[in-house]
Formats: structure tokens, C-alpha cells, sequence
């Protein structure tokens, strides 16, 4: 074989190679952005975060109640709804109240502590507070929440 054909053979089997590697790039990207985002969402356990919803009679309430609860690192944040309108049963009467809703979120394992802050301090006899956890979220919000809310 000649010198001018063993270079040839190489140059062809470099542009091959290149080529290949062209071709497999886009694949390739998607497999390293999987496994990037795979790898962001395993340090975040699903349920272990929770989202506690309380109803109050007034803003001010709210605001007091949700203040509280953030001071004493009960939750990382509390959002507040304005002019909900409640109706229930209460000692067998049908009734409709205006409310405020807190929209709360912590760790699952502060909603025992977060509910019986929240009943000490709530003006209610009976105070809704329900929580359900956070199976998926934004990972760095969630990194967030567990640097704010200490276990």
C-alpha cells in the first residue's frame, strides 16, 4: 500500500469518527440532561416535604399566625390567600364565613409540632389545620426549604 493511501485511510476513518460522534451528540446530550436532572431529584425524597393548609378569620390573624410560624422555623413559608369563602357544618347549622387560607410549607416531620403551635395560638375552638406531601418540586426550591427548616 502507499504512503498517499495509508493517509487517506486514516483521514476517512478520523472524518468517520467525527462524523459518528456528531450524529450520537444530540443522544448523547440527552442522556448527560437525564441523568443531570435524575441525579438533582434523588437527593429530594418524595413526601418528606409537606404543603399544610390553615383557614383564618381575618388577615390579621393570618398574618400573626404565619409570622409565628416562620420565626419558629415551623415552615420555611407561608402564603396567604384573601377572601376565600368557607361553608360547613358547624353544631348543625349550614354557615358561610369569609376566611383566609395559609398555605404552608414545611417538613412532614415539623407538621405535628407546626399543628399544635398553630392550635395554641388560633382564635377558632376547632382550627383546620391538614397537611399533604410534596412528591415533586423544584429542586432547588426544595434544597431551599431543608437549608431554612432545620429537622
Amino acid at each position: 500500500m502507499s504512503l498517499v493511501s495509508c493517509s487517506l485511510q486514516r483521514w476517512a476513518v478520523i472524518i468517520a469518527a467525527c462524523a459518528a460522534v456528531l450524529c450520537m451528540t444530540p443522544f448523547l446530550l440527552r442522556i448527560v440532561g437525564l441523568r443531570a436532572l435524575s441525579m438533582a431529584s434523588e437527593a429530594y425524597t418524595p413526601g418528606s416535604f409537606s404543603a399544610a393548609y390553615v383557614t383564618c378569620p381575618s388577615d390579621k390573624v393570618a398574618k400573626d399566625i404565619a409570622r409565628g410560624i416562620v420565626e419558629k422555623k415551623l415552615a420555611a413559608c407561608v402564603n396567604i390567600i384573601p377572601q376565600i369563602t368557607s361553608i360547613y357544618e358547624w353544631k348543625g347549622k349550614i354557615e358561610e364565613d369569609s376566611e383566609v387560607l395559609l398555605m404552608i410549607k414545611t417538613r412532614s416531620s415539623k407538621v405535628s409540632a407546626l399543628s399544635e403551635y398553630v392550635r395554641s395560638v388560633h382564635p377558632y375552638e376547632v382550627c383546620e389545620v391538614i397537611s399533604l406531601p410534596i412528591e415533586q418540586g423544584n429542586p432547588p426550591y426544595l434544597k431551599w426549604l431543608a437549608e431554612t427548616v432545620p429537622e
